[in-house]
This record gives C-alpha cells, sequence and structure tokens, in this order.
C-alpha cells in the first residue's frame, strides 16, 4: 500500500510539473514571438534540448542519477524519431491553416489508441473512448476555427501525427522494456534530438518566416526571453518524459489538451486575447471529458489492483495450503515408518 501511495503522489506531481511548465513556456514563447517578434521556434526548439541536455549532463555529475547503458541505435533512432517530429509540426503549422494545425493535435489521441490497440493489444473500454470523444469535441469547438486544406499540408499533417505517435509510444515502451527511467531516456536520446533539430531548424524556419536566424538581431530583452524560455524547457521536456512513463501516451495528450484550455485561459486574462462565446463552451465540455477521462482511469486502475490483490492473495493461499499438505503427508510417512519399525521389532 505504501508503495501505491508514492507511486499514485509520483504521477500526481509529474502531472503537476507538466502542466505548470508547459502553460509558462506557452506564454513566455508567446510573448517572445508575438510581442518581441522573434519568430524562430523549430531554432528555439533545438536550444531547448542543448540546454536540457547540459544541464543533466551537469546532474549526473553531480550524482543526481546514473546514466545507464541504453542500445545506441535504439536511442539514437528514437531522438531522431522525436526531432523529426517537431520540425513536421511545426511545418504543418507552417503550410496549414491554425484551424487545420489543431485538428491534427487532436487527431494524435484517437490515432495512439489506434495504434495501441493493434500493435501492443492494449484494451480501452467504451467510457474511456466516450471521454476521450467529448474531450475532442470540446477542444475542437474551443480551438478549431477554420479549416483549410491543402495537399502539402494535409501530407505533412499525417506524417506529424504518426511520428508523434510513434514517438510517445516508444517514450513509454522503452523505458518500461529496457528498465530506464525518463531521466536516464532523455538524457541518453537529447542529444540526437537536439542535433537533427539544430541542423534542420534553421532551415525550416527560414523556409517559413522568410528570415535567417543567424541575421536576427537579438536585443538584451530578447536574449533574456530566451534564457527563460530555455530554462522551463528543461522541466518541460523532463516532465513529458516522466508523465508518459508513469502514466501512457494517451493520458500525456489528455494532458497536453488541458494545458490548451489553461493557455487559453491564460491568454484571456494576461495577454487579453480575444475570447467568445465557443471558447468557454468548448473548454467547459473539454474539461467535462477530462474529468470522466480521469474518472473512469481510476475506477479501472481500482478493478486492476483489486483484481491483483484477489489473485495474489489466492496464490498466497494456495502456497499455505500446499505447505499443510506436504507437513502432513511428511507427518504420515514419520508415522509408516514408525509403525513398520515396530511391526519389525
Amino acid at each position: 500500500m505504501g508503495e501505491m501511495s508514492s507511486f499514485q503522489l509520483g504521477v500526481i506531481g509529474a502531472l503537476f510539473l507538466s502542466v505548470a511548465s508547459s502553460v509558462s513556456i506557452v506564454i513566455c514563447n508567446k510573448a517572445l514571438m508575438s510581442n518581441l517578434g522573434f519568430p524562430f521556434a523549430t531554432t528555439l526548439t533545438s536550444w531547448h534540448l542543448m540546454v536540457t541536455f547540459c544541464t543533466l549532463h551537469a546532474a549526473q555529475r553531480l550524482n543526481f542519477f546514473e546514466s545507464k547503458a541504453v542500445d545506441v541505435k535504439t536511442v539514437m533512432l528514437f531522438g531522431i524519431l522525436n526531432g523529426i517530429s517537431i520540425g513536421l509540426l511545426n511545418l504543418s503549422l507552417g503550410f496549414n491553416s491554425v484551424g487545420f494545425y489543431q485538428m491534427t493535435k487532436l487527431a494524435i489521441i484517437p490515432f495512439t489508441v489506434l495504434l495501441e490497440t493493434l500493435f501492443l493489444k492494449k484494451q480501452f473500454s467504451q467510457k474511456i473512448k466516450f471521454s476521450l470523444f467529448l474531450l475532442l469535441v470540446g477542444v475542437g469547438i474551443a480551438s478549431v476555427t477554420d479549416l483549410q486544406l491543402n495537399m502539402v499540408g494535409t501530407i505533412l499533417s499525417l506524417l506529424a501525427i504518426v511520428t508523434t505517435c510513434v514517438g510517445q509510444i516508444l517514450t513509454n515502451t522503452i523505458q518500461k522494456r529496457l528498465n530506464v527511467s525518463s531521466t536516464q531516456l532523455l538524457y541518453q536520446s537529447a542529444p540526437f534530438q537536439a542535433a537533427i533539430l539544430f541542423v534542420s531548424g534553421p532551415l525550416v524556419d527560414q523556409f517559413l518566416t522568410k528570415q535567417n536566424v543567424f541575421a536576427y538581431k537579438y536585443s538584451p530583452v530578447v536574449l533574456a526571453f530566451i534564457i527563460l524560455s530555455c530554462l522551463i524547457a528543461v522541466s518541460v521536456n523532463f516532465s513529458t518524459f516522466l508523465v508518459i512513463g508513469k502514466t501512457s501516451p494517451v493520458t500525456y495528450q489528455v494532458l497536453g489538451h488541458l494545458k490548451t484550455c489553461l493557455v487559453l485561459g491564460f491568454g484571456y486574462t494576461l495577454l487579453h486575447d480575444p475570447f467568445t462565446e465557443r471558447n468557454i463552451i468548448g473548454i467547459l465540455v473539454a474539461i467535462c471529458g477530462m474529468g470522466l477521462y480521469s474518472y473512469f482511469c481510476a475506477q479501472e486502475n481500482k478493478k486492476k489492483q483489486s483484481g491483483d490483490l484477489s489473485l495474489s492473495s489466492q496464490m498466497k493461499d494456495h502456497k499455505e495450503t500446499a505447505a499443510l499438505l506436504a507437513h502432513h503427508q511428511e507427518k504420515e510417512g514419520h508415522e509408516v515408518k514408525k509403525a513398520a519399525k515396530d511391526s519389525i521389532v
């Protein structure tokens, strides 16, 4: 019971850290890009990952965690895949309307459910599926406005969905199958993610913004916000791996849509973004879906735990019964031997 309680506290802590750091970085980056005119999102992400790796390397040197050797090929492919998914999401936003980009992000949950069902044989109850549907409808109402389709944008969005889903499923699978912690996996994979984005980021950003990141004039305020964004990103990257490892890719995506609702709310209160009745209705529907998802997951976890306890108690009873039978048979054997000895005498 103590281990289960500490695990639940760990999950709650990871969820809280993920929400707080993600909302903070969105507000910071929005100020950096919208107010200060720094549009280089992909390059900024590569800096985030480099700072994350350097921070974890320092922590490892100070013995805050132990580095665990993982198959280099696996980690390299995993890191490159995650880097590519980030680049594709940014390209998707560049080639599509904001509404279609939001639809792309919404499609990640059902596609993740499909992949886990087909390849990992994971079962999702009808209640869970209904709560996810309600969540997606709510976020769709709140955030999706215009839907403009084009061939290149659609292909990029599909590739972004596939790579993001596979990357998040692997984040969970690698941690469990190779018995590595979220910190160890992030430490091993961050250099590869940073490298591919460091090379491709300036090209992607120049293609999307028609500006060169190296020719940009960096004011002290812009540099301060970039440093702040990189520091917050350490917490974002760490909590992402932590949440996916402790829960599931689907739960992480549900959490991501909670962040979307919070960002919309903070954008209205702090940055005075426009807010309509449609946004309010969508957020309320989405929160209802999230609440149902959390409730149904908690109920299923309780059933699973009670089933595991019942199975363990049955095994314990079986062991005790076997021990008693063995003791009884041993006692009978001694009595037979004694009787045989007495009869010979």
